[in-house]
Formats: structure tokens, C-alpha cells, sequence
């Protein structure tokens, strides 16, 4: 979520794209995707901006030949190579009386053609919009603080779209979309600094965007230390988390699956970390499909009279273990009803129990998130705990702990989630860290 410095541009931009959707006629499904994709060619056109002159000054300096650019070029800088009539100042400069529908759809399509990333993400569904909110809305995103504005500026005014459609429950009810402070959270205790980072579940893409806030808070390169990787079983929310990648200048091998029964990527046992907010309680997951999966080693949760797994919590959590390579950390979300429930999932829970990877436990209260109520918990593991730890588990009550957003929305503060994380360096015996805090 955004700091304080930009939330007055970000609410101010909410509140006008808002008042055009709410004199459009149209739903927020239907306008989510191509605000979306306005907000990611205002920073397409601002990178290759950037690029630009770089390039110039290069050329200048007789640091690089003065020749015709290729998208070459840009790509090193990475930016996106955009043809003439794909640039910002362009449409917004069209006449009046153009179809800025049509003009959008052929912008978004000649950019895909131009990143293999991005074929098929971008929406080219404009020619809904009257025209007179197409041109307000090209208009609110070409103010003079969004034309110079850098990548991190645009991804939070990405992830705050994205949390503000959430919040109105459009796409899928909202699911796509966790909250950044669990996110957070999760990536504060489980550090993915390095190697292969998964995500079976990985909706709008928010677990990879706070991995490279993390990284690069370091003072580290996102592409240098990791590679990510995602799932996802709707094919409109892989749209959602490429942008999201595309707009904070990340890569990710993103693919539609689902992960109950595909491992798309065959990354069984070779993940550094693992990080998801899964679906809760699903009850119709098909036994017989996925009976002998290597990635259940703890075995089947209780399966009902029609041969489907009755919740697949567990499922979940299995493959979440499984993932890990012998030294890999993995934090998720799930259902506070996981850890107490009975007959066969405490079974399971047992074994897992018994493996000495479980390294924290955090209870959440409800309202952390924008469309289900219920509480839910933050689960750790830890292939790589020391040896006197094995049989320790750090179980942390955050119920208590929150601030309030709206009148049902809460969050953690900056100082709150310091405070969490120092629990979990001191229980791994990391004094140093807490009093340099």
C-alpha cells in the first residue's frame, strides 16, 4: 500500500477514475481491466521516455554509435520499445473527434506485439467507453506529476487500483487481491532473497512486487537474486499479475493451472521459498486425480462419499511443504480452522508437526481482508531450522494487533509489523538484528 507521500495523488486519481465509472453505466469488472491497462501505458510511455534520454546522452557522450534505435536498445534499459502511435503524448494529443476507443485497442495490441511478456495481458475492450470517458480518463493519467513520474510510483498507484477494485469485489469477488500488509507479513519472516521463488496461487502477483521490495530495500538487483515463479487457474487474473510485474519492471514465469492437480512448472522439491494465499475450504477437489501425487507425502485429507477431498485446505498446506528444496522457507495463508480441525486432517497435521519444519505460527483477526470476514492464520515452515529449534514452534497471537483503515478494514502499521518480525529474529536467536531495529 502506498506511503504517505503519494496516497493524496493516488486517492485523488481513484476519485477521479471513479466518478467516470460511476457516470459510464458500466460495472467494475468491466472497467477494471482497461484502467488498468491506461495506468500501465502511462508508465510504458514514461520508461521509454526515460530511455530515451539515456540513449541521447549516450550517443552524445560517444558512448553508443548514432544509428536508427532498435527495441534492442530499450529493452536493455528496460523499457518497452513503443511505436509512434503508441505513445502517451500521441493519443492524448488526438484530435477531438477521434475514435480514441479504436486508437487504445491498436496501442495496447502493437505494445503485446512488442513484449513476448505481455501478448494477450493488455485489455483492448475500449471502444465501450464513450468517448467523452476515454478522453477524461487519458486526461487524468498525462497530469504533469504522472509525466515524470518513476516505476515505483506507478507500482503503487497499480497496487492501489488493484486494492481499491478489490475492496468493490470486482474480478472473481475480489480474490485476486491480498492485502499488503499480510503480504508483508509473509515476507518479512520467510526473507526471499535468492534462488526460485513459487507462488501455486498467485492472483494479482502481490508476493513477487513485496519479494522485490524486499530485495531491493537491501540495496540488491530483483533480477540478479531471483526468478519468479507463479499459478494461477483464471486466465484473467494472470492478466492482472503480468501488468503488475510488467509495471514495477519485474519478470515472472506466469501459466494458468490448477495447481489441485498441475505442477506446471516441476518445481516438487526445488523452491527457495514458497509464499501463497490459496483459496480457503474447497471441498470438490476430485481424490482420484490426484491419489499417488508425490507432492502429498503426508497422504489424503478425509475424502466423502463422492470421492472428492471435503476441504482441501490440506492439500495445500502439503504442496506448500512439498515445494521446498532442503533448506526452503515457505509462508501462506490459511483458514484459522486448519489447525484445529479433526480426523484425517490432524493426521496430516500431525505428520507435517512431526517433520520439525513448522517454525511460526500468526493469528490474524478478522477484516484484514477487503472481501471475506472470517480470521485466518499465517503459516511458516522452514526446511533449513537449526537443530535446536526443530522441536520449537514460535506461535505469535496478532489478534490484538492491527489499526483500522475504514470502518471493516484493518491493517498493520510500519511499526507493528517491525515489531512482529523482531519476535522471529529473536526466536531464531537473531539479537543483533532486533537491537539494531
Amino acid at each position: 500500500m502506498a506511503n504517505g507521500n503519494h496516497r493524496p495523488l493516488e486517492d485523488d486519481l481513484w476519485e477521479a477514475a471513479d466518478q467516470l465509472r460511476a457516470n459510464s453505466k458500466l460495472t467494475s469488472t468491466e472497467y477494471c481491466m482497461p484502467v488498468l491497462g491506461v495506468i500501465f501505458l502511462r508508465h510504458a510511455a514514461n520508461r521509454f521516455n526515460t530511455a530515451t534520454r539515456q540513449i541521447e546522452e549516450d550517443q552524445a557522450a560517444g558512448r553508443m554509435p548514432k544509428r536508427p534505435l532498435i527495441p534492442a536498445d530499450y529493452m536493455r534499459r528496460r523499457a518497452l520499445w513503443l511505436p509512434e502511435r503508441s505513445r502517451y503524448d500521441y493519443l492524448a494529443g488526438l484530435p477531438s473527434g477521434t475514435d480514441l476507443g479504436q486508437a487504445l485497442n491498436d496501442t495496447m495490441r502493437a505494445i503485446e506485439e512488442s513484449s513476448e511478456m505481455l501478448s494477450g495481458v493488455l485489455s483492448k475492450e475500449y471502444s465501450i467507453f464513450e468517448r467523452k470517458v476515454l478522453e477524461d480518463l487519458v486526461r487524468i493519467f498525462n497530469r504533469e506529476a504522472l509525466r515524470t513520474a518513476g516505476g515505483d510510483v506507478f507500482g503503487r498507484i497499480y497496487e492501489y487500483f488493484l486494492m481499491k477494485f478489490a475492496m468493490q469485489g470486482a474480478q472473481d469477488n475480489g480474490e485476486f487481491f491480498t492485502p499488503p500488509s499480510i503480504v508483508q507479513t509473509i515476507v518479512n519472516i520467510i526473507e526471499p532473497d535468492h534462488g526460485k521463488v513459487f507462488d501455486p496461487a498467485c492472483g494479482s502477483g502481490g508476493m513477487f512486487v513485496q519479494s522485490s521490495h524486499f530485495i531491493e530495500n537491501r540495496g540488491e538487483d530483483t533480477a540478479h537474486r531471483v526468478t519468479f515463479y507463479g499459478q494461477e487457474k483464471t486466465a484473467t487474473t494472470i492478466k492482472l499479475a503480468k501488468m503488475n510485474l510488467a509495471v514495477h519492471g519485474l519478470e515472472g514465469d506466469i501459466r494458468e493451472a490448477n495447481t489441485f492437480y498441475e505442477d506446471v512448472h516441476e518445481l516438487h522439491e526445488k523452491c527457495d521459498f514458497v509464499m501463497a494465499n490459496p483459496p480457503f475450504n474447497v471441498d470438490k477437489v476430485d481424490a482420484e486425480q490426484i491419489t499417488g501425487d508425490p507432492r502429498l507425502p503426508f497422504g489424503l485429507p478425509g475424502v466423502n462419499k463422492d470421492k472428492q477431498v471435503s476441504n482441501g485446505n490440506y492439500l495445500w498446506i502439503s504442496y506448500f511443504h512439498s515445494y521446498l528444496n532442503d533448506t526452503g522457507r515457505a509462508g501462506f495463508v490459511m483458514s484459522s480452522q486448519a489447525s484445529s480441525a479433526g480426523n484425517k486432517e490432524k493426521e496430516v497435521r500431525e505428520k507435517i508437526a512431526k517433520t520439525g519444519h513448522v517454525d511460526v505460527m500468526v493469528a490474524i483477526r478478522s477484516g484484514f481482508f477487503y472481501t471475506r470476514t472470517v480470521p485466518c492464520e499465517l503459516w511458516f515452515f522452514d526446511k533449513g531450522k537449526p537443530e535446536h529449534l526443530r522441536d520449537k514452534v514460535l506461535m505469535l497471537d496478532a489478534r490484538n494487533i492491527h489499526r483500522k483503515v475504514t470502518r471493516t478494514v484493518y491493517d498493520f502499521s510500519p511499526e507493528q509489523l517491525a515489531n512482529l518480525t523482531s519476535i522471529a529474529w529473536l526466536h531464531r536467536g537473531q539479537s543483533d538484528r532486533f537491537t539494531g531495529l
